[in-house]
């Protein structure tokens, strides 16, 4: 029993030894890891100022580019609601008849559906200069509406003048500035979208080309409105000022002075 005793105080005693070195050895990987710690704070800290830097000069380089190249701003035509006109030249008209005209004037059937236009359709958006115009409530039908038509009747006049010839240079316009502000934001975009007019065994590439049809503009246009809330919801806009539809509105609350986030 006395040399089993001696024994285990043998055994205590190494031990005892071996876990001196450890705690040791764990206050000098505590000590290291502080000092680690210290660093990556450090760090962090110098990152975190590095982005904001980042993120202003960004900001700065989309507000020089959407105020001299790309300008946006809102248009508004001076038409009278129908409405008002009616009840001026008919007074027996009643209120109830009023309000469903402009109800009616206040909605838009697009792509199947019936859309609710809170501008009344009195609003366009202009880029680059006011006289290349997109309707506020995402409507281009008058761009496929001219193609179908120009299939059938060819003449000179048809080329003048042509609502279809704004609205393909502004989306062209507007395609050339989604992909440089996602070059400036380094965002990937969800979409591949050319505003080159480069030929390809698929024809010419989107809006600056040749008359695309009805299919191929509409996709073309949701990829790019695609595109853009992407880039919106990159750059934490406000959800409730965005629509899927607006293409040239959500480009402007993107690149407005009042988004905290732009650049980010």
């Amino acid at each position: 029993d006395t040399e089993g005793l001696l024994r285990i105080k043998e055994e205590n005693q190494k031990h005892y030894r071996r876990a001196q070195r450890h705690q040791e050895k764990k206050e000098k990987i505590q000590k290291h890891n502080r000092k680690l710690g210290d660093l990556v704070e450090k760090k962090t800290y110098e990152l975190r100022t590095q982005y904001e830097q980042l993120a202003k000069l960004r900001r700065s380089h989309i507000l020089e580019l959407t105020s001299v190249i790309f300008p946006m701003e809102e248009v508004k035509t001076s038409m009278r609601d129908p409405a008002d006109v009616s009840s001026e030249s008919d007074n027996a008209m009643t209120s109830s008849t009023v309000s469903k005209l402009a109800e009616a004037r206040r909605t838009t059937y697009l792509s199947g559906r019936w859309v609710c236009d809170d501008h009344n359709g009195d609003t366009s958006i202009s880029i680059t200069g006011p006289w290349i115009l997109l309707p506020n409530n995402g409507d281009y039908s008058a761009y496929y509406n001219w193609v179908e038509e120009k299939k059938t009747t060819q003449g000179p006049d048809m080329e003048h003048n042509n609502p279809a010839h704004t609205i393909s240079a502004a989306l062209c316009y507007a395609t050339q500035l989604v992909n440089t502000l996602s070059l400036i934001l380094d965002v990937n975009l969800p979409k591949k979208l050319c505003n080159r007019q480069v030929k390809t065994q698929q024809g010419n590439h989107e809006f600056c080309g040749e008359n695309l049809s009805r299919h191929r503009f509409t996709r073309a246009v949701k990829k790019l409105n695609a595109n853009i809330l992407h880039l919106c919801f990159s750059q934490h806009v406000n959800l409730d000022l965005l629509h899927p539809l607006h293409t040239l509105r959500n480009l402007m609350y993107l690149v407005s002075p009042d988004t905290e986030n732009l650049g980010r």
